[in-house]
C-alpha cells in the first residue's frame, strides 16, 4: 500500500525521517508530501522545503517527495494513495491529530496510522530547531546534514 507522510518540514528532522523510514517499511511506498500552511511563518520558502526533503530522503528506497497544494484527502485521492501516516510525541499531538484523521476520514474516507515517536526524538520539533538555531545554537544533531548546511548558510547570510 502507498501511504502519505505530509508536513511543513521547516525544517525537516532527523524525527521526521525516523517515521518516513519506519512507514516505508509498514507500508512499502512512502510519497512526502510538503504543504503550506496560511497560519505559520517559515524560516524556509515552500520550494527550499521541498529541496530539503529531497535531499534529506534521496538515498531511500520506496520514497517520492512532492509538493501539496489544496486538500490531503484530494492529493491522496488523486495519487491512490490509501492511508496517512504520521508521528506522535505526547499528548496534544494526539489530541491534534485525531481531529485532523476524523476530518480526512469524513471527507474522503481516508485512514490515518499514528506512529509514536522513537525515544530519542519525542522532544524534538521543528519549532524548537528553528527556535534554538535562531538564538545561535548547534543544532546538527537534530537534522539531516543537508539541512544542517542550508542553516548554517542561512546564518551566514
Amino acid at each position: 500500500m502507498k501511504v502519505l507522510c505530509p508536513g511543513s518540514f521547516d525544517p525537516i528532522t532527523v524525527g521526521h525521517l525516523d517515521i518516513i523510514g519506519r512507514a516505508q517499511a509498514l507500508f512499502g511506498e512512502v510519497v512526502v508530501a510538503i504543504g503550506n500552511n496560511s497560519s505559520k511563518k517559515y524560516l524556509f520558502s515552500f520550494d527550499e522545503r521541498v529541496a530539503l526533503v529531497e535531499g534529506a530522503t534521496t538515498n531511500l528506497e520506496g520514497i517520492t517527495v512532492e509538493a501539496m497544494e489544496g486538500l490531503l484527502v484530494d492529493f491522496c485521492r488523486e495519487r491512490r494513495i490509501g492511508a496517512v501516516v504520521k508521528g506522535i510525541r505526547f499528548g496534544a499531538d494526539f489530541d491534534f491529530e485525531l481531529q485532523q484523521a476524523h476530518m480526512n476520514y469524513d471527507m474522503g474516507d481516508l485512514d490515518t496510522i499514528l506512529l509514536p515517536a522513537a525515544r530519542d526524538h519525542v522532544t524534538m520539533s521543528s519549532t524548537i530547531i528553528r527556535q534554538v538555531h535562531n538564538l545561535g545554537g548547534d543544532v546538527s544533531r537534530y537534522v539531516p546534514a543537508n539541512v544542517a548546511a542550508a542553516l548554517q548558510t542561512r546564518r551566514a547570510r
